[in-house]
């Protein structure tokens, strides 16, 4: 007979192959998945931050000078003139990238915050940091204590709906380090978030990312695995996916400070 104070079965709430290396486990104290895939893992908490504390974050980003945030349609303000919106608390921007001589807008919105030196690289972009601001900052420490490491900067991504996007990656940035480790949190819109096995295309898994979601990628998944936020027609609404890392230079490891209270499974060695 079962133990009627034995914790209750979790099931993971997308889909994992079937293939030997991969598992996942209920992290009870985190009410998250502990994820392992051949060459990586990563924690998987589909409602780490509250409904209440997630709106109020969705509001955070949104936030400006020109009217309610919610009466305006993002899709139709050109890059060039977010400078106009006088956002409250986020510093957005698009950027473009050089393509056989042609600039191309970036189908998403960003942003780049963190210590003062923590320059980032990606894709030909160079970007400087904006200081932190409180609410940043608070969002940091929340996720802090869960990691176990302490990051110095943040990348923010505006998916406007489900035109913006994405494609393959690795954040394996040599700004970044050996086997970073990446929390995103995720606010908005749910969006699909693919993860691919660089040594076998069928290997891939879809993961939900909905309002609140936490995912901390870890271990050498950058070294084995790419990732993707693919178009999807049928969404319509904004989210916003911030993801925390450690910007190391050529004199310093990362920041890596194991934080009270934090999983054993997450806590860096």
């Amino acid at each position: 007979m079962a133990d009627l104070f034995a914790p209750a079965t979790q099931a993971v709430p997308f889909v994992l192959p079937t293939e030997d290396g991969f598992d996942a486990s209920w992290n009870e104290r985190w009410s998250g998945f502990d994820v392992t895939v051949p060459g990586g893992e990563f924690f998987y908490a589909e409602h780490f931050f509250s409904k209440a504390w997630s709106d109020r974050t969705f509001a955070y980003l949104q936030e400006n000078a020109r009217g309610d945030w919610r009466s305006i349609d993002w899709r139709t303000v050109p890059g060039d003139a977010l400078d106009q919106i006088g956002f409250t608390n986020i510093r957005w921007k698009q950027d473009s990238l050089k393509l056989y001589g042609k600039s191309i807008a970036l189908p998403r919105l960003t942003a780049w915050y963190g210590d003062p030196g923590a320059a980032y690289t990606y894709s030909g972009i160079k970007s400087e940091p904006n200081p932190w601001n409180d609410g940043l900052l608070h969002l940091k420490g929340r996720i802090e204590e869960l990691v176990g490491t302490a990051f110095n900067s943040v990348l923010l991504n505006w998916y406007r709906d489900g035109k913006d996007s994405l494609s393959w990656h690795a954040d394996d940035e040599k700004e970044l380090g050996v086997d970073p480790i990446i929390a995103s949190a995720n606010f908005g819109a749910t969006r699909d978030f693919q993860l691919r096995h660089n040594g076998d295309h069928k290997q891939k898994i879809t993961i939900p990312l909905k309002h609140g979601t936490l995912l901390v990628m870890r271990g050498a998944l950058q070294r084995n695995w790419k990732h993707a936020v693919p178009k999807r027609a049928n969404v319509n609404g904004s989210r916003f996916n911030l993801t925390f890392r450690s910007i190391m230079d050529d004199r310093s490891e990362p920041p890596r400070h194991p934080i009270k209270g934090a999983s054993a499974r997450l806590s860096c060695s």
